[in-house]
């Protein structure tokens, strides 16, 4: 079988696993189960914990010891168990500690799957550049196509998300054991110190002003890169309970409106080269900041009828404030910093995001809706949680501006791109 093919399977099935649940997880926790903010946003959070330490481990055992597809196949495997147990459980509490499993074991395959691709796709003589991304488009698609799938199916309130999402990575564990062999690289594991490995060595460009100053900015725009996939889903499901939306196709199917936002990504992917020359890493980067608060902003002021532009505005924008972000920060990694220890800076840039400020986004976010943005009776005063949360992305946008200094280098990014 065409080995790019088998690739786009494997990533559209990497993505499916993750999109089944994790823009409803919310909708199911507080909508259905009735838990509080605080419990869901400690959830949530186990996203961000695993992140900031599993991505290395696992990465080490697959330079050390065992095959990547290997590795990834026993992850999704575990994965997708954990998944199945999730229906059983009724308390937030040891749903906690049941996600943040499925995280440990999830998280990784994100990079392995990478990893493996990028392996394949030398093993067979592919220019690596030119064909990767038109196999990991392919990710999103099944993302989109998780999130229709749990919607249409009307698993966007129920534990049913859960079983789509375990069955899919049982699937791919199986299915990636029959992918071409990726064995450790047992020379860069014999020549790499596992401090190295950890990206530790990295934390070294805290010395460095600038470099301080960028993961600084990184973890506190980090903070709001989830809140949308947290809440967006519940927000628009919630208009159910008022009586002008409450037979609304946009709340029927909220998940799929939540969509666009990743349709959007596939879009805005396309335009990135030309934002990058034409206006420079810094400000590719505060559009993206500036994307967040107007991706906030319309949600607060948004509903499923005449403010529904609103939202689809909202989530078109999302494909700008997520990508531009994290694709113009890793290029500024990597032409800022030494070769020897870049790939350790682009993990301690993940880290800082998509780790610590993830983490204290999910965890702050849900105790100040509790305290500050909840009605007498209990529901919540969405418009105030979105403005509140546009208005701390314009602070952020603001002093970003004002402290990050960096001069526009167009060689520097073409060095990259070639």
């Amino acid at each position: 079988m065409n080995i790019k093919f088998r690739l786009t399977v494997m990533s559209f099935l990497q993505f499916f696993v993750w999109g089944a649940w994790l823009i409803t997880i919310g909708t199911y926790c507080v909508s259905a189960k009735h838990w509080t903010f605080p419990e869901f946003g400690a959830i949530f959070s186990t996203l961000a914990i695993s992140s900031i330490f599993m991505p290395a481990i696992t990465g080490i055992i697959a330079d050390k010891w065992m095959n990547a597809e290997k590795l990834y196949g026993i992850l999704h495997i575990l994965y997708g168990l954990v998944l199945f147990y999730v229906p059983m459980v009724n308390d937030p509490d040891t749903l906690y500690y049941v996600i943040l499993s499925a995280m440990i074991f999830y998280m990784p395959t994100i990079s392995l799957s990478n990893s493996i691709a990028y392996t394949i796709l030398k093993n067979n003589n592919y220019d690596v550049v030119k064909v990767f991304p038109p196999i990991r488009v392919w990710g999103t698609i099944g993302f989109i196509a998780a999130m229709w799938v749990t919607n249409l199916t009307g698993s966007n309130i129920n534990a049913n998300q859960f079983m789509i999402g375990g069955g899919a990575a049982i699937l791919l564990g199986i299915y990636s054991f029959t992918l071409p062999k990726c064995p450790p690289p047992k020379s860069i594991s014999e020549n790499a110190s596992i401090l190295e490995k950890l990206g530790l060595n990295a934390f070294k460009l805290f010395t460095n002003y600038k470099m301080a100053l960028f993961f600084i900015f990184a973890m506190f725009l980090g903070a709001a890169l989830q809140l949308t996939n947290m809440y967006g889903d519940q927000f628009i499901y919630n208009f159910g309970t008022m009586a002008q939306y409450a037979d609304s196709l946009v709340v029927k199917y909220s998940t799929i409106v939540m969509s666009i936002s990743q349709i959007s990504e596939t879009v805005f992917i396309l335009t990135i080269p030309f934002f990058l020359k034409r206006f420079g890493i810094k400000k590719v980067m505060l559009f993206s900041m500036l994307a967040w608060v107007l991706r906030f902003g319309l949600f607060a002021y948004g509903n499923p009828g005449d403010g529904l532009w609103m939202i689809v505005l909202s989530c078109i924008i999302y494909g700008m404030a997520f990508d531009f972000f994290n694709i113009s920060g890793s290029l500024f990694v990597e032409t800022t910093t030494d070769s020897s220890i870049r790939s350790s800076a682009q993990g301690l840039f993940m880290m800082m995001t998509n780790g610590i400020g993830a983490y204290l986004g999910s965890m702050i976010s849900g105790y100040v809706i509790a305290k500050y943005f909840l009605f007498p009776d209990g529901t919540t005063n969405w418009q105030s949680t979105w403005l509140a949360f546009a208005i701390y992305s314009a602070v952020v946008a603001v002093l970003f501006w004002i402290f990050f200094k960096h001069k526009h280098d167009p060689k520097a990014l073409k060095s990259v791109q070639h």
